[in-house]
């Protein structure tokens, strides 16, 4: 069912792409708009989880490094019939972790150094299994796709702002001008709706399946307290661009209202895990 609703939005973000393409560049731009719609799904396809780790400066963990947590992964991963993920370590003090790779045989999961200091077993199994979910339901390649997509259309949608700029458009009709402002000035905004949906429904999602691999939803629940007030001490320098990949956003700071945040606030989240623990 994930692998439909993969394809599908790859179709749909794709036609979204194209048809705003179209709108600011004409036939041109929607020719253009389309190759570069195909290459982007490939490109996320592929190697969205090399991108990720070279983004995020992470690096592979060795069982030596941390054998408890190679231990506690390994016996997660087996609870929810999936490969074991390869492990990766980001060397930050704010307490984060994310998952990546476009299928269970290609998962990763990256722990910060805060994380592994910080939690305790029970909040550190939570945190593990609700990445685990995230790589069971292929949600990190769905948002991936979700995540250059939306790059794609802000970055059209600058190229037809400086395509007004230097008088490319002078000839056209007065619609048609109109129309390609009302998409330079949407397609930025249509690029944060659709990511940070997709991104807040996975993250609940995530939740509640990781709650059912650990057997324990308040070891999520609480790790969820400690990792807000963690990454509010603690600032991570981090391309803006994999904020949605963790399990809280590191850039919490700096977020823009809730309205397009990538993550629902963390007292929904726990009250829905407690819920599920009752």
């Amino acid at each position: 069912m994930n692998t439909l609703k993969t394809f599908l939005l790859m179709i749909l973000l794709t036609v979204l792409v194209v048809l705003i393409g179209g709108a600011i560049g004409g036939p041109e731009g929607l020719y253009f708009a389309f190759i570069f719609a195909v290459i982007l799904n490939v490109g996320a396809y592929w190697f969205s989880d090399k991108l990720a780790l070279k983004m995020t400066r992470s690096r592979p963990l060795k069982e030596e490094e941390a054998p408890k947590l190679f231990t506690m992964t390994r016996r997660l991963a087996e609870r929810a019939n999936m490969p074991m993920p390869r492990l990766y370590l980001m060397d930050s003090n704010q307490p984060n972790a994310f998952a990546t790779g476009r299928n269970p045989a290609n998962g990763v999961v990256a722990v910060t150094s805060g994380l592994v200091r910080l939690m305790s077993d029970e909040e550190l199994e939570g945190v593990i299994a609700h990445e685990l979910a995230h790589i069971k339901n292929r949600d990190i390649l769905i948002s991936t796709i979700a995540a250059v997509m939306a790059g794609a259309l802000t970055m059209i949608a600058r190229m037809g702002m400086y395509r007004n700029m230097f008088g490319r458009g002078r000839n056209q009709g007065g619609a048609q001008v109109l129309i390609q402002i009302l998409a330079i000035v949407l397609a930025p905004i249509a690029a944060l709706v659709v990511r940070s949906a997709i991104s807040r429904s996975r993250e609940y999602e995530a939740d509640q399946i990781g709650g059912q691999i650990s057997g324990n939803p308040e070891g999520l629940a609480k790790a969820l307290l400690k990792l807000e007030q963690g990454v509010s001490r603690t600032p991570m320098e981090v391309n803006e661009a994999t904020s949605h990949m963790f399990i809280i956003n590191p850039l919490s700071g700096q977020k823009l209202s809730n309205l397009f945040s990538t993550h629902p606030p963390i007292k929904d989240r726990v009250t829905k895990l407690r819920r599920q623990g009752r």
